[in-house]
């Protein structure tokens, strides 16, 4: 029973990753779509993000089977009931990368974000892609230095976020106001897109340390 157990522990964790790494192609084509006003890659996006939400509830159905089944306790049940909630954060993560590519997909032929918000945005997406590949590595490895790299990425994510803000709302802004919902949104969209990845860093470095950093507030 022992070994049975550890094989559906092992079964979670390569689950974790394995939805991570769909994540991680998700936001990388929807970050493409978004700058390139690629719309093929936009449509591919939201049409897979299924694959990403039936993965995860796959996950989920393991890790309550375990729990119901296995009873575990101390790093064990710490694992368990973390992958319920980091899946539930990685799904949310393919959500917004869907969100990203729709926005795409209702501008085209045109770019979502006017010409002076663009480099940004491009740099923004570029954060994002890099954030998620690191997670993958993460979940794989439980490297606590990757955790803090995700954090320090994150950091950066939000000053772009707020400047797109200061962009938008300053006096010399001259954009339409759909390009001031439009900029809103996608810099919203991917500012959570990496919040979502500290959360999960967050659950990793708990694991990997058993010490526990409480999320802020968002």
């Amino acid at each position: 029973m022992r070994e049975v157990f550890q094989q559906e522990l092992r079964e979670v964790q390569d689950g974790l990753v394995e939805i991570a790494t769909l994540v991680a192609q998700a936001i990388e084509k929807a970050t493409r779509a978004f700058n390139e006003s690629n719309v093929s890659l936009a449509e591919e996006v939201i049409a897979d993000d299924h694959l990403i939400d039936q993965r995860a509830q796959a996950l989920d159905e393991l890790a309550i089977t375990i729990l119901a089944r296995q009873q575990p306790v101390a790093r064990d049940l710490r694992i368990v009931v973390s992958a319920l909630r980091i899946s539930a954060s990685l799904e949310r993560m393919g959500d917004l990368a869907t969100h990203i590519s729709q926005l795409a997909r209702y501008r085209f032929p045109d770019k979502v974000v006017p010409k002076s918000l663009r480099p940004t945005f491009i740099e923004m997406g570029a954060l994002d892609v890099e954030i998620a590949r690191k997670l993958v590595t993460l979940l794989e490895s439980e490297d606590v230095e990757l955790a803090k790299a995700i954090r320090n990425e994150d950091d950066k994510v939000d000053a772009l976020h707020l400047s797109v803000f200061d962009k938008v709302l300053g006096e010399t802004w001259k954009g339409q106001a759909v390009d001031t919902v439009d900029s809103t949104l996608a810099s919203r969209y991917h500012e959570r897109f990496a919040d979502h990845a500290v959360a999960i860093a967050q659950k990793v470095d708990y694991l990997a340390t058993g010490d526990w950093v409480p999320e802020p507030v968002a």
